[in-house]
């Protein structure tokens, strides 16, 4: 925002942002020399050989996945490991933020193969998302049409995934729930236990693009750095967009300390191999990808 704004201005060159309701395919747009991109597709094109995009280390969505698992308000479910066997919806089967929400399970020892899997939308009618990606599904996941959260209250699934919270769910009768009842605490354990908040989104340039102008990625980089310096201290300066933000934001200072969301290959190594790790432990990546590789020049 402070790029769009102009309270941060790029440094011997311009850049036009462009605000999308979806994700763009960058790709397959003349027009753009980059945008915001699917981690998960962006490795998966790393994987597969193709190099026609240069990611930056620039993660413009982070999110634990913990709290991404919703069940029915009477539900008796309240952990992982309790859905062994389950029947999940979720809202794409290679999306970054799945993927990590399934190696949660994974570690919780609950075996993706026992589950049903259901992949659609949140709500019926929601289009212009891929879904499915470019790798064939396991036999136990099908796809529907059909709205998860309906079908999620009307009991057809035990639980749904989805990185967004339906509608309903900020009501005092909502019909959902978080499956895990303290969900914050279990994704501050799973910080002090891995030491990263997970990727979903970064930047990526066109290669096409990096080689007109070599200087471009670090150039853009550090732009997206400045404006993550003046949006974080414009927040804590004016934090009244929520009743309780101040406390929030001390709190997440005190707990991650400096930088919470870190746009640096070194420091989000970690991150990226944990990753690309479970691309592959959940066959959704036919070949394991080294961490070294991503942000590969």
């Amino acid at each position: 925002m402070p790029v769009v704004t102009g309270a941060v201005r790029p440094e011997g060159f311009e850049v036009d942002l462009d605000s999308r309701a979806v994700t763009p395919d960058v790709l397959q747009e003349p027009g753009l020399d980059g945008g915001e991109t699917s981690f998960s597709r962006y490795v998966l094109g790393r994987a597969s050989g193709d190099d026609r995009l240069v990611g930056l280390p620039v993660f413009v969505m982070r999110g634990f996945r913990h709290r991404c698992v919703l069940v029915r308000s009477d539900s008796e479910l309240t952990s992982l490991e309790e859905l062994k066997g389950a029947r999940i919806g979720l809202t794409g089967w290679p999306d970054s933020g799945n993927t990590w929400t399934r190696a949660l399970l994974r570690e919780a020892g609950v075996d993706l193969a026992g589950i049903t899997w259901t992949v659609g939308p949140l709500v019926a009618g929601e289009t212009g998302k891929d879904r499915i990606g470019p790798v064939p599904f396991p036999d136990n996941v099908s796809v529907t049409g059909d709205g998860l959260a309906e079908g999620l209250a009307d009991g057809h699934y035990d639980a749904i995934m989805t990185p967004f919270m339906p509608e309903e769910f900020f009501t005092p009768g909502s019909r959902f729930r978080h499956l895990l009842p303290d969900h914050r605490a279990a994704e501050l354990a799973y910080y002090e236990r891995t030491g990263f908040v997970p990727g979903i989104h970064l930047v990526a340039l066109k290669r096409e693009s990096v080689e007109r102008h070599p200087w471009l990625p670090q150039a853009v980089t550090e732009l997206f750095e400045r404006s993550k310096r003046h949006w974080v201290l414009r927040r804590r300066l004016l934090a009244d967009t929520t009743p309780w933000l101040l406390a929030e934001l001390a709190g997440t200072a005190e707990t991650f300390g400096r930088d919470w969301m870190p746009y640096d290959a070194a420091r989000n190594a970690p991150m990226v191999a944990a990753f690309c790790e479970e691309l592959h432990a959940q066959g959704i990546s036919h070949r394991r990808i080294e961490a070294e590789e991503v942000f590969a020049a």
